[in-house]
């Protein structure tokens, strides 16, 4: 295991709170801030086809102002406009989204628009960061959000421990990532009854999407003590608890050490280290081809795995090891879990083939964590290997 020296940054998160049925525990919150007019902004499928979003609205009583709950997949930068309008228009000083990651990094934005009087999708790009001659991401000038996020997910991908909000440009079927420390939700409430109207496919996806972020963290050159500590732990919690929702979906205890999980996957992205080929490409497939990220995770992650053997085998070992079977490969032992948990794992079962990967590759260049993969990318080519493997 890597030790050496380094530097660990924590996320100005204030509290998580799990295991307690969301919609009292957002109110509670709402009370403490005393907050006055709170936006709720919602997953459309589950305002209209359920009541959680309603119980939500009533449980915050005289603070509710307004709902918004037209997010689309990917979070494009117009539906951030429409939320923020109605921000403005409302004078909403709380924002609680409950939802996936599109809706939460909806949510994230928000804030950030209002204080920066970003009232149309070119605009974000006065808030985009750039990257110095050294590589470092360098942060614009730009006032910091001035209201805070609750934030309730409903399926796995993590969004909401990060203090990023990752945008599609629909000019360019590119996802840009907005950053700044205040970005992250002051809270987030993690209720595993309310993930039991989150589709199978998508609760189940999304976990292994923050399987992924626990193995690119794991396997990251930056990787160090308090992040493997995390990650391996969310790794054996979203392993375990993942089967056991596949298997009986009413298993709250399953569906809560999944949440858990997913938490705990995130210490590496909010501690500073890297993800990689997996992350990198997998925006692409968002960005430019609709998939699902929780989808890209199940394509890439075995593929990426299995392109960087060489280069990290004893953080592979350990991979393995922790999902239960340390004699085979850790891209064979993904592949099995995934395959066991009912989901598509190849290119072809988005209907991605062979004549695009070369956009694909070219595009995935360009991304934050292609460079930063542990076995060096040294150009589309390379990419255009990991798709092969995935095809």
């Amino acid at each position: 295991m890597r030790q050496g020296s380094g530097r660990v940054v924590f996320s100005r998160m204030r509290e998580v709170i799990y295991g307690r049925p969301a919609a009292s525990a957002v109110a509670e919150l709402a009370e403490q801030a005393a907050a006055r007019r709170v936006l709720v902004i919602a997953s459309g499928t589950l305002s209209r086809h359920t009541d959680a979003v309603a119980q939500m609205c009533a449980a915050l009583g005289s603070r509710f102002a307004a709902l918004f709950d037209r997010v689309p997949p990917h979070s494009p930068r117009q539906a951030v406009i429409d939320a923020a309008a109605l921000a403005r228009e409302v004078r909403a000083d709380l924002i609680v989204t409950i939802g996936g990651g599109s809706v939460t990094d909806a949510g994230k934005a928000v804030p950030l628009c209002l204080a920066n009087d970003i009232r149309d999708a070119a605009a974000l790009d006065t808030l985009l960061p750039m990257r110095s001659a050294d590589g470092n991401v360098v942060l614009p000038a730009c006032a910091p959000p001035g209201i805070a996020q609750i934030a309730v997910p409903t399926t796995l991908s993590a969004g909401e421990f990060s203090a990023i909000s990752g945008l599609t440009d629909e000019r360019r079927s590119t996802k840009d990532l907005f950053r700044h420390p205040d970005l992250v939700p002051a809270a987030v409430v993690l209720d595993p009854a309310i993930t039991l109207h989150t589709p199978e496919a998508l609760f189940l996806s999304t976990g292994v999407r923050a399987i992924d972020h626990c193995v690119e963290g794991l396997c990251s050159d930056a990787a160090h003590p308090y992040s493997d500590a995390q990650a391996l732990r969310g790794l054996a919690l979203l392993a375990s608890g993942l089967r056991r929702v596949r298997s009986d979906p009413s298993d709250l205890d399953a569906r809560l050490d999944c949440l858990v999980g997913a938490w705990l996957s995130m210490a590496p992205v909010t501690t500073g280290v890297p993800m990689g080929a997996s992350h990198g490409i997998g925006y692409v497939l968002g960005a430019a081809f609709g998939v699902s990220h929780g989808v890209t995770s199940c394509i890439l992650l075995p593929a990426v795995m299995r392109w960087n053997r060489t280069a990290i085998h004893e953080r592979q070992a350990l991979v393995a090891a922790t999902l239960g079977d340390k004699n085979e490969a850790a891209d064979v032992v993904l592949a099995r879990l995934i395959a066991d948990l009912g989901l598509g794992h190849r290119l072809a079962d988005v209907g991605i083939g062979r004549e695009q990967f070369g956009r694909i590759a070219e595009l995935s260049m360009a991304t934050a964590w292609v460079p930063q993969n542990p076995r060096r990318i040294r150009g589309p080519a390379d990419v255009m290997e990991i798709l092969a493997l995935a095809a």
